[in-house]
């Protein structure tokens, strides 16, 4: 039999027949090109189904190997697609597969339909019509009605694909009679069909009826517990429904939205069909509890007394200047719109700065209630959205439980450590806290729990961490982030006799008469015997001294106790920690250089010292791998720059060199000691003594250049304590002398460079 060569359409379980009609949407850009060429040039196409549905663009491998030769009979084009109505010629055979211009072909061999020799169709076909006209009045479709009166094959394979193409369900057994060419077979798998789908609905109906007899026991003993109830409520005893009842009542006596009520209502339906002495009770009555407890529309009036609310704020907290005007702009924006999707303002800062007790200061500026929850250690994505109710004592997650706990829908809602978070094999719970912190998305949060979509808008999110670094960088993304930087010693003498002391003094029953402290003696126990970023250390010290006074006045029958520095070292025994001084003489080869470390700043001096040698470098001190590099860029510098420092070239060929960092038991790190460890070996090589009372802090290169560094706050407030008066800086930190004290400002004098050169002619004699 000859081979003919047509486009080629592959459809998404789409099959048709011989000498019947179908319409197909045809939207992929393959199969447009091909019904446009069949229509463009008069020819056929073969229609195939593909094996799998989701395939997008099939291969030959991903396509059955027999389809149908149609010809087109009507398109209709839409916005992105055609509506095309096909007619089946022929079965066929694809034999091979080849493209043209971006269109598909394939090469197929027409099948004609065949008959058993000898042998007679006609009580199968009497049999086939009979049942088919059956099947098309119980679907109240038009039965099949014979042209001519003489039951042939042709008629037998027009009943055949009519019944296929209109009753046969599924992928497989659709293209199993497609692929029969015999007529007597196609029979013979119709009434196959017919009586297997026969078979099928006898099972359904028993299952029916099952089902509706144990519905009829349902209603019977739903009505025997509603008499025993009624019973039982005549005679003033306990109908055990108690709870239930009021949780109905609850729900229609409370604006709770329309989709909990439906929700609700469906629960007491199915829990008022249960046995009372089945296990699911509990779990529906457990749930509906949780359900209708939550808030859903309780809602507290914001303070919108800005006034007010700056005022409560400076109450509570020292300092903090940008996170209040935070809220302040906050709090303006709301009254100026009287809406705001709630930002998610996530305070970042070492531990013991204040950050949950400014949250609780936002609730009480805001007049919002406050709740919490913490995330350190947090593992499992369940925490966060819940456990599904088909696991035992399940129960939601966390941000639902806060939200029961705070009573109202618009909270001040803190999340603690939000860096802590980790993942494992149950599930990323970072993932689930992007919806809860998106203001886009947790308008409609879900938590597996409640089964019900929860507005999280209205609700002011504050995220506390100690790192940025280690917050999730989608999750980074969403936060408003806002830096705590270490306290200064000024702002924890002001914290101290502000909050500490008057929170301590009242927790150990102290009037305020009987204990005192001079803020001397306060920024002694703040130098010597705390070093920490936030106040925790200090406030527990200052705990320890009230103590020791109450004992003191009851033991020795005092009045009151004055705290002095010897009363100090009595109780608290020696100095625990020492910070740097400056050098007493202008030294040769010791630099004072400035340290930032997570519990503020200090001085760090800088000590190099040369001996005859080999050229070797000795670098001592605990010193870091990038504070290490800077040792040597310092040297390569002045290498490069021997003669503009009058220092032979030989010299570093016959000598070795020492660089020391003092306690050397001290971790150190950092690139911005590179111009300090310059100004030493200038000074140590070219014996030009340092002056005394200068600081200096910058990372140099190569080419002698100084670059910015942080912490800039905090070195001028280190090199202010130890009595420095000046201190050369990078000329792009003068944008951070704001940040500086007026108190520092006024006793430093800052000197900005752009070149190690002016740092050495400033601090070499």
């Amino acid at each position: 039999m000859s081979n003919y060569s047509y486009p080629l359409l592959c459809t998404r379980g789409a099959i048709i027949f011989p000498l019947q009609d179908l319409s197909v949407e045809v939207g992929r850009s393959t199969s447009i090109s091909s019904v446009n060429y069949a229509k463009t040039n008069n020819t056929g196409i073969v229609i195939v189904s593909q094996k799998d549905l989701t395939v997008d663009y099939p291969k030959p491998e991903d396509i059955y190997e027999y389809g149908t030769v149609c010809h087109i009979k009507e398109i209709r084009e839409r916005d992105d697609h055609l509506k095309v109505v096909f007619s089946g010629m022929c079965r066929c055979l694809i034999k091979k597969h080849y493209t043209i211009n971006e269109i598909n072909f394939v090469e197929v061999e027409e099948l004609l339909d065949t008959v058993d020799s000898n042998s007679s169709i006609e009580e199968s076909l009497k049999i086939a019509l009979s049942e088919f006209n059956m099947i098309a009045k119980k679907f109240a479709r038009p039965g099949f009605i014979p042209k001519q009166s003489n039951y042939n094959p042709t008629m037998a394979s027009v009943l055949v694909d009519t019944f296929a193409q209109l009753y046969v369900q599924g992928i497989e057994n659709k293209q199993e009679f497609l692929e029969e060419p015999n007529i007597n077979n196609r029979l013979s798998m119709m009434l196959d069909y017919i009586d297997k789908e026969r078979s099928m609905q006898k099972i359904e109906d028993e299952l029916n009826e099952k089902v509706k007899e144990s519905i009829e026991d349902g209603q019977r003993d739903y009505y025997l517990r509603e008499k025993l109830k009624a019973i039982r409520s005549e005679l003033n005893g306990d109908d055990g429904g108690s709870d239930i009842d009021d949780l109905k009542e609850k729900l229609e006596n409370n604006p709770y939205p329309e989709n909990i009520k439906q929700k609700a209502r469906e629960e007491f339906k199915h829990y008022e069909m249960l046995p009372p002495s089945t296990g699911e009770t509990g779990v529906i009555r457990a749930y509906l509890e949780w359900l209708l407890n939550v808030p859903w529309w309780q809602k507290s009036e914001d303070n919108e007394d800005l006034e007010a609310a700056s005022r409560i704020l400076d109450e509570d907290h020292y300092g903090l200047e940008k996170v209040k005007e935070r809220i302040l702009e906050y709090l303006a924006v709301k009254q100026m719109t009287n809406s705001l999707k709630s930002p998610i303002i996530c305070l970042v800062g070492p531990p013991g700065v204040g950050k949950t007790s400014l949250a609780k200061s936002v609730a009480r500026a805001l007049n919002r209630n406050f709740v919490k929850i913490s995330l350190g250690g947090v593992r499992d994505e369940a925490e966060i959205r819940g456990h599904r109710r088909t696991y035992l004592g399940s129960m939601p997650g966390r941000i639902i439980q806060g939200m029961k706990k705070a009573q109202v829908i618009n909270p001040v809602f803190l999340i603690d450590e939000i860096d802590k978070m980790a993942a494992d094999y149950k599930g990323d719970p970072s993932s689930a806290m992007l919806e809860v912190l998106d203001p886009e998305q947790n308008s409609m949060f879900s938590d597996h729990y409640l089964e019900e979509p929860y507005d999280l808008s209205d609700v002011l999110f504050i995220a506390t961490a100690n790192y940025r670094d280690n917050i999730p960088p989608a999750l980074l993304d969403r936060l408003e982030i806002i830096e705590l930087s270490s306290y200064t010693e000024i702002e924890k003498l002001n914290i101290a006799k502000r909050h500490l002391i008057p929170k301590q003094m009242e927790a150990n029953g102290l009037k305020d008469k009987q204990f005192s402290i001079t803020d001397e003696n306060i920024l002694y126990l703040i130098r010597h015997y705390t070093r920490e970023a936030g106040v925790r250390q200090l406030e527990r010290t200052i705990g320890s001294l009230c103590r020791k006074s109450v004992l003191s006045i009851i033991k020795e029958k005092k009045k009151s106790v004055r705290v002095s520095k010897k009363l100090i070292n009595e109780w608290l025994g020696h100095e625990i920690f020492e910070y740097g001084t400056k050098e007493k003489k202008n030294e040769i080869g010791v630099v004072t250089g400035l340290a930032y470390t997570s519990f503020g700043g200090d001085i760090l001096p800088v000590e190099v010292n040369y001996f005859e040698g080999k050229g070797n470098l000795v670098v001592t001190g605990k010193l870091g791998e990038v504070m290490v590099e800077s040792t040597k860029i310092a040297l390569d510098y002045i290498k490069a720059n021997a003669s503009k420092f009058n220092i032979p070239t030989e010299f570093f060929d016959k000598h070795d060199i020492h660089i020391h960092v003092p306690e050397g038991a001290v971790p150190k790190d950092g690139p911005s000691a590179g111009v300090t460890i310059t100004t030493a070996l200038v000074s140590a090589i070219t014996k030009r003594p340092v002056k005394k009372d200068l600081a200096m802090t910058g990372e140099v290169t190569l080419r002698g250049n100084v670059l910015p560094i942080g912490g800039l706050k905090e070195k001028s407030l280190a090199a202010h304590r130890s009595g420095i008066k000046t201190i050369c800086i990078p000329k792009e930190n003068v944008k951070d002398l704001d940040d500086i004290p007026e108190q520092v400002k006024k006793e430093v004098v800052y000197i900005p460079c752009t070149k190690v050169d002016q740092v050495i002619n400033e601090a070499l004699l």
